[in-house]
């Protein structure tokens, strides 16, 4: 195990510096987008819900809260990974290290991590101090870095899966603004068809808003969307380990 931290902490050298070097530009990016839905659709579209601009904004916070954990980690890794591939061949040149495959997704996976907690934790600054009423756990600050992760690997897979530039972004169009929209964010997912509602829970990020909502709420934890994460989250490690093993991307 120190092994394997060491490692990855080596393969997530270049990536951390640079972070540090450029945190307040990479921060704001990542604020961006979760901000504007909370702002457009909280004040927006709350101020025509039954429950009011107050009751909305309360529910939306963790929805934005998820959405950042997705937005913060997702498209920075998968450009990364490819532009190492395609343009500098350094991902090919860190493959003739001594590392083990793991080491190699972990620790790709650590700067996503970081941004998604980071991006997650001033969100929901502002989320206590516009709606004091959400509940702040150590299960909470948990989910946010099991869903960073998830996404960070999501992130890899697409990545390491995308042969140009175009193939991720459709994938990108096709995968991720959807979940964006649909995976109960910003809308309450039982009130959809029974249809839709079973693709919708099929979706990685359905189930970290379910979760993330239920801690803020201090409503009842639904542990299946707590498990759905976990599994997610070991499918698309094994999926990177398999891909990167078998020098396959």
């Amino acid at each position: 195990m120190p092994r394997i931290l060491d490692e990855s902490y080596r393969v997530a050298w270049g990536d951390l510096c640079y972070f540090k070097e450029n945190a307040p530009t990479i921060l704001i990016s990542c604020l961006i987008g979760p901000l504007l839905y909370l702002v457009a659709f909280g004040y927006g579209i709350g101020s025509g819900m039954e429950s009011g601009i107050d009751g909305y904004i309360r529910f939306i916070i963790p929805g934005v809260i998820s959405m950042a954990t997705l937005s913060a980690t997702f498209s920075f890794i998968s450009s990364k990974i490819l532009i190492q591939k395609l343009f500098y061949a350094s991902f090919d040149e860190l493959m003739l290290c001594p590392i083990r495959p793991s080491s190699v997704v972990l620790g790709k996976t650590l700067v996503g991590i970081l941004r998604g907690i980071c991006s997650c934790a001033i969100i929901l600054a502002i989320g206590v101090l516009i709606s004091p009423g959400i509940k702040v756990t150590a299960f909470l600050f948990l989910l946010v870095f099991i869903s960073s992760l998830t996404f960070s690997l999501l992130g890899i897979l697409a990545g390491l899966l995308a042969k140009k530039h175009n193939s991720l972004t459709v994938f990108s169009s096709l995968v991720i603004v959807p979940m964006t929209f649909f995976c109960g964010t910003i809308f309450d997912v039982s009130n959809v068809p029974a249809i839709l509602g079973y693709a919708i829970y099929a979706l990685p990020l359905t189930h970290p808003t379910e979760a993330i909502r239920a801690v803020m709420l201090d409503l009842p934890i639904p542990w299946l969307s707590v498990a759905a994460i976990c599994v997610y989250c070991i499918l698309f490690f094994v999926l990177d380990y398999c891909i990167i093993k078998r020098r396959s991307f």
